[in-house]
């Protein structure tokens, strides 16, 4: 016999709701197979199960909310194990407690997608750690409850936050999923009516580590004006953001790079990648291999701020953040990027953003990242400053290409004017973790790589 808890589903993710079961009692269930399906504030996943045999158990039920580590079924792992009968079905009022009991249900995280996450536990093959503060672990904050909603209906951790949140206008919502379950966008629908935000407020997230003034109300919109409500994502982000800054000093280096000899690699390989490998060939998978060999001669970047130290990583997991349509971000975690070419971290990355968009990554892609990539250049920016990846020490980002004139020198040392392809690389870091002289050779390094290496021999 063996125990299948709930996985790790992501970076502060406290708890995860199962949305449908793959396998009843008595199936036989194979290792890596689709076991149940689970939906949290950050994705909706499909779980593989941890083992092979036969199911015998399953202890949540569909729609049930399940804490991280709690067991969801048992499976027999012996050989020709009898299928058990089913067990008996549980009173409705029972099975329906974890999501509407009184009116103070679980602790439901609010983003759904996060830029700037809090520390998580140091990984075990790190090092011992070099001593430094580290800040204590937000408390967690109970918020609302969801009676006035038929708990049945409501599946999704994301969805009965929003109900929560409505208060007496909880009534209002119809369901128009199937079997009459209540999706986001019902949720939305409500939330965003202007009746009720006519009455609305608009508290700062629960659980926030940190203090802000309070901020008087603005007067009421003027005739022509229209009043847009901040989402939930808004909100935890800029949450997530303040105990970023709060947590760590940031300091802000930016480096001008000539990607002509890369330009070069891509206008010759472009149409061809393109046709058999289906998505295009663009700077960042460029980026992300010279970044690795930086990172290997300058391991503090590769760090993260534990309880009274400092991890450097053994290896590069790297965690690119993308966008979800402009309504937040997640970054999925490229592990081990060290070991793999230019041509296999390009894959990697249009397959781990392409699923991210389509709510298809698994939940463990998004935890344990040790540097962050944000991309904003495809958006044509100049200088992005952005927020350390907590508990990461270092994020980069890579910023708008354009053609502008450049001085080059050539062999003899004579000077002229050229038209190259360039742009910017701003790297936001911590000054716990070194100081600027590391931070500005490491940029140098990573320049160097970018504007000097071999990458015809990459592809």
């Amino acid at each position: 016999m063996a125990d299948v808890q709930m996985p790790e589903l992501g970076e502060n993710i406290t708890e995860g709701t199962v949305t449908q079961w793959f396998k009843a009692v008595g199936e036989n269930a194979t290792a890596g197979e689709a076991l149940f399906e689970v939906s949290t504030d950050k994705i909706d996943a499909e779980v593989p199960s941890p083992l092979t045999g036969t199911v015998i158990k399953i202890l949540a039920a569909v729609g049930e909310t399940v804490a991280i580590g709690a067991v969801v079924a048992v499976i027999d792992t012996g050989a020709g194990a009898p299928a058990p009968a089913p067990p008996a079905p549980q009173p409705e009022a029972e099975a329906l407690a974890p999501v509407a009991a009184a009116t103070s249900p679980e602790p439901i995280a609010e983003a759904q997608a996060e830029v700037a996450p809090t520390p998580t536990p140091v990984p075990a093959r790190a090092p011992a750690p070099v001593p430094l503060s580290a800040p204590a672990p937000a408390p967690t904050a109970v918020v609302g409850a969801t009676a006035l909603v038929d708990a049945r209906r409501v599946t999704s951790p994301v969805v009965r936050k929003l109900i929560n949140d409505l208060g007496p206008d909880a009534g209002l919502v119809t369901g128009t999923g199937p079997d009459g379950r209540i999706t986001r966008k019902d949720a939305e629908k409500v939330a965003f009516s202007p009746e009720h935000l006519a009455t609305s407020r608009f508290p700062s997230p629960a659980g926030s580590r940190t203090s802000t003034p309070s901020i008087p109300s603005a007067p009421p919109a003027p005739a022509g004006a229209n009043f847009v409500a901040f989402n939930k994502i808004r909100r935890i982000t800029g949450d997530r953001m303040i105990a970023s800054k709060a947590t760590s000093p940031h300091v802000m280096t930016a480096v001008e790079v000539d990607y002509e000899s890369i330009e070069a690699v891509r206008r010759v390989n472009q149409e061809r990648w393109k046709r058999e490998e289906g998505f295009t060939l663009t700077y960042l998978p460029f980026i992300a291999r010279a970044l690795v060999q930086a990172l290997a001669e300058y391991p503090y970047l590769n760090a993260s701020v534990a309880e009274g130290g400092l991890v450097v990583h053994e290896h590069v997991d790297l965690a690119v953040a993308v966008d979800m349509n402009f309504e937040g971000l997640l970054a999925p975690v490229l592990r081990q990027v060290e070991d793999k070419r230019l041509a296999a971290i390009a894959r990697e990355i249009a397959d781990v953003a392409g699923r991210a968009r389509n709510g298809k990554l698994r939940p463990d892609e998004l935890t344990g990242g040790t540097f962050t990539i944000s991309n904003s250049g495809p958006f044509g920016t100049f200088m992005v400053a952005p927020v350390i990846n907590q508990p990461q020490v270092a994020i980069l980002s890579t910023d708008g290409v354009t053609r502008k004139p450049v001085v080059v020198t050539d062999a003899a040392g004579g000077e002229s004017i050229a038209i190259h392809s360039v742009g910017m690389l701003v790297l936001s870091w911590d000054h716990r973790a070194f100081d600027g002289a590391y931070a500005a050779v490491f940029l140098r390094r990573l320049k160097d790589v970018l504007e000097h290496h071999d990458w015809t021999a990459e592809l």
